[in-house]
């Protein structure tokens, strides 16, 4: 882990990566970019329309190679999608390339975050209250065994979730061997 690499927030959608993020970057003074709206921008496409084009697959290709690009660029604050870390390939370049924070909320915290919000292409089922829960469960191991830190930002404000931040990553780097 160094976190003088980039910073590589990881979690569920609505747990606050973009939001915090770009308290984080600023506070440290780094640059701050969201994979996803960089897809779109780069693209010109939202997600939604991504995944209904080319599916779940055509866009997870997408952010594969877009993580590829944005990880290499020195001292980046990241907000990865909530679902970047199901590739292996993925998770072993976002560790290998920085500090990994895994954000996190409980279900319903994420669910008040998101049920408005119609942006959301993998909550557009029946019931996306349940396939918000599946996925959390799904993917929780994934977050927690990559991360360097993790940081709960349920009633935690986006400038106080990043003050720990910033304080946990020095406090790592102080004791981790390769600093």
């Amino acid at each position: 882990m160094d976190a003088r690499g980039g910073i590589f927030l990881i979690g569920p959608m609505g747990v606050g990566k973009s939001t915090i993020g770009r308290r984080l970057a600023a506070d440290l003074g780094r640059t701050f970019c969201d994979c996803d709206q960089e897809i779109e921008r780069r693209t010109g496409a939202n997600i939604t329309l991504i995944f209904a084009v080319e599916g779940e697959d055509g866009f997870r290709r997408r952010e594969s190679a877009m993580l590829e690009e944005l990880t290499a660029r020195p001292g980046i604050v990241l907000a990865t999608g909530g679902g970047a870390i199901l590739a292996e390939g993925n998770r072993r370049l976002l560790k290998a390339r920085g500090a990994v924070v895994y954000l996190e909320a409980d279900c319903a915290t994420l669910w008040e975050r998101v049920r408005k919000d119609r942006g959301r292409p993998l909550l557009k089922t029946d019931d996306p209250r349940a396939r918000l829960e599946t996925l959390y469960h799904e993917r929780e191991p994934l977050y927690r065994a990559l991360a360097d830190l993790i940081v709960g930002t349920h009633r935690r404000s986006p400038q106080a979730a990043a003050r720990l931040i910033a304080c946990g990553l020095r406090t790592l780097d102080a004791v981790d061997p390769d600093a």
